[in-house]
């Protein structure tokens, strides 16, 4: 009897040979379960849901003092005293400069010596007139009597009225002197300039000592404007100057103002462009001349500056609302194809609801409220329905895994 060897192997039973490759696939099988690739749609599309649209008109705008002066010096001579500074606070009809009055005063002086000649002149011509009187009626008393001549009469009776013309002559020299002092006296007022508004001094384009001479025409001396309130000059273009209207809400924004917004009311919209823009259309045959630039219409609002953050010539970014809605129905625009002849509706296609077949449903809806992107829907759709807005892009051999 032979014994068996114990360096001999033993031999594995046959169903244990199928055990190791029959998992193997169960775990392939699990991953492919897991990992298989995701069924591309072969649409692109948007969830109808609620949130707020704005209608608007965007466009680059310049702040301005609602109210300014040119301060001027209708005077000319040498400034003599400049008493602000650019940037102080004044108040209306404070002093701010003094030019040399020193010729004007002069002149004042030499009016009123005149006045003062006349008026002595015009009572010794009073008195004249006077004794003129008692010599007339003398006269007339002694042609009674028979004790003198008509000839005397008849020459009291001409030195009674040259008496009285000379005292007439007199008043009108005074009148015309009068006239001419206070006008020098005005001249002589001038030499003091004041603040004809309260405000902030802006700019100062003159300095102590310098000459001024308005001769031909009024120099500068300072602008004043009040800060307190500004006007936005906004140039629109054309195309979309028909959209802004007067009483229309408006904001805008600054340059570095941490995106704080200013609102204002549209106060006019002027009915000339800013600026000539190229040659008249008839000189082209009634077509705009090549290169011609957009033209540019000015519309005006005004906002209240307590804090004084807006200044002067600051650029401001101005949005126009010509229409606003919120806690509406919105989709985008480009999902909606406008029928002919019918204003306000559009056509639209909408994905249904957990549909294996991707089915395709073309309904017809209204439009409200709508921007260049986004539109109100105000008939047609429901919330949460699947809008399509255009085919997938072809797939481009990435593979997307759904877990």
């Amino acid at each position: 009897m032979t014994l068996p060897d114990s360096r001999s192997p033993r031999r594995r039973p046959r169903a244990a040979r199928y055990l190791v490759p029959l998992a193997a696939v169960v775990v392939l099988g699990g991953l492919w379960f897991w990992l298989r690739p995701a069924a591309a749609s072969p649409w692109q599309t948007v969830t109808v849901a609620k949130g707020d649209i704005e209608a608007s008109v965007a466009a680059i705008g310049t702040l301005q003092p609602l109210r300014s002066v040119d301060v001027g010096a209708q005077v000319s001579g040498q400034i003599t005293r400049l008493l602000v500074r650019a940037g102080d606070a004044v108040e209306k009809g404070q002093l701010l400069a003094e030019i040399d009055a020193s010729v004007l005063a002069a002149t004042v002086e030499a009016g009123q010596a005149q006045i003062a000649s006349l008026r002595a002149q015009a009572d010794d011509a009073r008195a004249q007139h006077e004794l003129a009187q008692q010599q007339f009626a003398r006269q007339q008393q002694m042609v009674k009597d028979e004790a003198t001549r008509l000839e005397d009469l008849q020459t009291a009776a001409a030195t009674l009225k040259s008496a009285a013309a000379r005292i007439a002559q007199y008043e009108a020299q005074i009148k015309q002197t009068a006239a001419s002092l206070r006008a020098d006296e005005a001249r002589l007022g001038y030499t003091r300039i004041y603040a004809p508004i309260a405000g902030t001094v802006t700019s100062l384009d003159v300095k102590e000592g310098q000459t001024l001479n308005a001769t031909y025409q009024t120099p500068t001396v300072l602008r004043i404007a009040d800060l307190r309130r500004m006007t936005v000059w906004t140039d629109v273009s054309e195309a979309d100057i028909r959209q802004v209207k007067s009483g229309m809400p408006a904001y805008f924004s600054t340059l570095g103002s941490d995106r704080r917004r200013w609102n204002g009311t549209v106060r006019q919209v002027l009915p000339a462009p800013s600026a000539a823009v190229g040659a008249p259309a008839a000189a082209t045959g009634g077509m705009p001349p090549a290169g011609t630039k957009a033209v540019q219409y000015t519309v005006l609002f005004d906002v209240d500056n307590p804090d004084g953050a807006l200044m002067p010539q600051m650029t401001a970014q101005v949005t126009f609302v010509s229409a606003a809605v919120k806690g509406v129905l919105t989709a985008p625009l480009a999902a909606f194809t406008a029928l002919d002849g019918e204003s306000g509706t559009y056509e639209a296609r909408i994905l249904a609801e957990k549909s294996p077949d991707q089915l395709v449903e073309v309904r017809r809806v209204q439009l409200g409220t709508r921007n260049r992107l986004q539109a109100e829907v105000t008939g047609g759709l429901e919330e949460g329905e699947r809008l399509i807005t255009g085919e997938a892009p072809p797939d481009t051999g990435v593979r997307r895994f759904q877990w």
